[in-house]
């Protein structure tokens, strides 16, 4: 049998559960609804549920709070990507989940979608629920299974649903936004896939050189391009590069250094990846190219502007880019650079640590994608055997 009782303004039950006292805020101040909630309490007891008090949330109140809440504690870069996921998941049921901030380019607002790729889309199977509290393992897994199986989605992008998924139910749990029956995240309990080793894909040293001179009659591209393999820098990154950011004036001891930072520029705020500010220091190869270079004028010091003079559209430079290799039939992307930076540090022997600080990734990361290029720096850590035997072996 459970009491209600009132503390301040909200409504407690008071109940035993195993011959102790429990206490459990109904978080009403509305006498009618606390008393339909006691109601539902002892009638969830008798029948022995495991959840007393289970809610029954909309999906779209949920995820439109979630949604609120990463736009406020992540870049609008990652929020819109999880945004992304989350709509391939349960469909646009709620605005957040309609939004988008990219700006299509002018060639894709005359390109209509076609009619088969729009039905396509209407007919893909979505996670459906009446309330978010009744989502279940299978629908999570079904959902996932269907993306790996008919659109060949990776392990590694499988799990990432996934992720983004046991984050959500953490988050309104831990807001008591929604009460999990059993406190089990059907999320957490779908098996992970296996994924398999990263393929990491950099540019040798000659390659280097065939990309920048193929790009010698484009100053500017070339530039920006050995920024990107010389400093291991991302492509927002180089974007959001101001003159105050590259300092050539050699008082550090060096080539100069490129500060990777944050910054409002137009009202626009930006920060890097890991929301932590760094230094990359200018090699001697680096530094050829930013003397030849004369970053154009714009309104607000851009280093790289775009062809308009205003901050570039990482996906409109990227088009570009791929435009300007195409003619000389070179496959390489800003990923590819950016690994080549991290690729070639470790076959020089500089530590995983050192190549995590300089381009502003875990340690961790760095071990998957680099450590296996660096056997020949390790030759002497494995070296471990006595002395007296590695003579005499050499001496039988």
């Amino acid at each position: 049998m459970a009491h209600l009782f009132k503390r301040g303004r909200i409504y407690y039950l008071k109940y035993y559960l195993g011959g102790k006292q429990k206490e459990l805020s109904l978080r009403t101040s509305s006498l009618q609804i606390a008393k339909e909630k006691k109601r539902r309490f002892e009638s969830a007891q008798a029948t022995g549920a495991d959840n007393p008090l289970p809610t029954r949330t909309p999906i779209s109140q949920v995820l439109q709070a979630y949604v609120d809440h990463i736009r406020t504690v992540k870049t609008p870069k990652s929020a819109q990507t999880e945004v992304y996921y989350l709509r391939e998941m349960f469909g646009p049921v709620c605005p957040g989940l309609t939004i988008t901030s990219r700006t299509p380019s002018p060639k894709a607002r005359k390109r209509p979608a076609k009619t088969s790729q729009v039905d396509r889309r209407r007919h893909l199977p979505i996670i459906e629920a009446n309330a978010f509290e009744e989502i279940t393992v299978q629908q999570i897994a079904t959902f996932i299974d269907f993306k790996v199986r008919d659109q060949g989605l990776s392990p590694k992008t499988a799990n990432h649903y996934r992720s983004i998924l046991r984050r959500v139910f953490n988050w309104a749990a831990q807001r008591e936004l929604v009460r999990l029956p059993g406190h089990v995240n059907p999320a957490a309990k779908v098996a992970p896939y296996k994924e398999r080793a990263p393929e990491i894909r950099f540019l040798t040293l000659a390659q280097i050189d065939e990309q920048l001179h193929h790009l010698r009659f484009n100053p500017k591209l070339q530039t920006m391009v050995a920024v990107l393999i010389y400093a291991g820098l991302r492509r927002e990154e180089l974007l959001w590069l101001t003159r105050q950011d590259i300092d050539l004036s050699r008082r550090h001891g060096g080539q100069g250094l490129i500060r990777v930072r944050a910054k409002t520029i137009d009202g626009r705020s930006w920060q890097p990846k890991t929301r932590t500010n760094r230094a990359v220091p200018i090699s001697r190869a680096l530094r050829s190219y930013l003397d030849r270079y004369t970053p154009p004028a714009s309104d607000y010091g851009w280093y790289f502007p775009a062809p308009s003079g205003g901050w570039w559209d990482p996906d409109n430079f990227s088009a570009d880019l791929r435009d300007a290799n195409k003619a000389a039939g070179l496959p390489w992307s800003c990923l590819d650079y950016r690994h080549t930076f991290g690729s070639q540090l470790a076959q020089r022997g500089v530590s995983l640590y050192k190549i995590a600080t300089l381009m502003g990734n875990s340690p961790e990361i760095c071990r998957r994608h680099y450590a296996a290029l660096c056997p020949e720096a390790m030759a002497a850590e494995v070296d471990f055997g006595s002395p007296t035997l590695v003579m005499e072996s050499k001496t039988a």
